[in-house]
């Protein structure tokens, strides 16, 4: 196992965010003992850092004609942007816009709240896992597009632009961040991922606080060598669009 190449301190009150709630502090120096482990920690920062932007600059030019493609057909369909961004946390508990290709209609947010006032098996569903198995909003190709997680290309601006990387925990909102009680603050210690422990295990079959603990293991036992396990594993998990919802 390499030294986790985050800088944080897991103990330490934080209130960097405009969120009514204690993320801890992410933002200090990560207590590691010796000069030999602050440079594997460094190492591992850069190594990270590189495998990120090239991981995202070589899969957006190798996508891009079937990204123009899907959204094209998004436009052409509904109307409208074809992308929609939504508040996450990000590193440091700094919100940032994730980027995602749209699979609902524009009047998605107010169908939900109609739908969750009506049905408490969904809205039931919704509070546990802020998804619905079932969700009568998704058409089908916007379902294809979850199927086959197409309509998380976008995020790869996202990786370059250093919101979030190639693996790491899946971006939450400030809303679920009440699932992670104290362990919010090893969420906050890295960027969010594309892909992850969660993502490679399970996903939408997975409860969420099954989630967590993932997410946990993953910051707490970092190595480069499960980065590039769970990045071929993605591959898999995505080609046969297990646990998608």
């Amino acid at each position: 196992m390499e030294t986790m190449p985050f800088d944080r301190d897991l103990h330490s009150p934080f209130s960097q965010l405009h969120f009514q709630r204690n993320f801890g502090d992410t933002q200090g120096r990560a207590p590691v003992t010796g000069q030999s482990a602050g440079r594997s920690a460094g190492r591992g920062t850069v190594v990270k850092w590189l495998f990120d932007k090239s991981f995202a600059i070589l899969l957006g030019l190798a996508m891009a004609p079937l990204l123009a493609l899907i959204l094209g057909v998004v436009y052409v369909r509904g109307g409208g942007n074809p992308l929609f961004s939504h508040r996450r946390i990000g590193k440091g508990g700094a919100p940032f816009n994730c980027l995602k290709i749209r699979t609902m209609g524009p009047e998605a947010q107010s169908e939900l709240q109609d739908l969750l006032a009506i049905d408490p098996i969904a809205r039931k569903e919704w509070e546990t896992s802020f998804k619905l198995h079932r969700d009568p909003r998704v058409d089908a190709f916007g379902a294809f597009l979850r199927k086959s997680s197409l309509d998380e290309l976008p995020e790869l601006w996202n990786i370059l632009r250093g919101d979030m990387s190639v693996v790491g925990p899946r971006p939450i909102t400030e809303a679920e961040a009440d699932h992670y009680g104290r362990y919010i603050a090893e969420y906050a210690a890295v960027r969010p991922g594309l892909t992850g422990a969660w993502q490679v295990s399970g996903r939408s079959d997975t409860s969420y606080a099954a989630r967590v603990m993932l997410d946990v293991g993953y910051v707490q036992n970092w190595s480069l060598s499960e980065d590039l396990r769970i990045v071929f594993k993605t591959v898999s998990v995505v080609a046969f669009g297990k646990g998608a919802v």
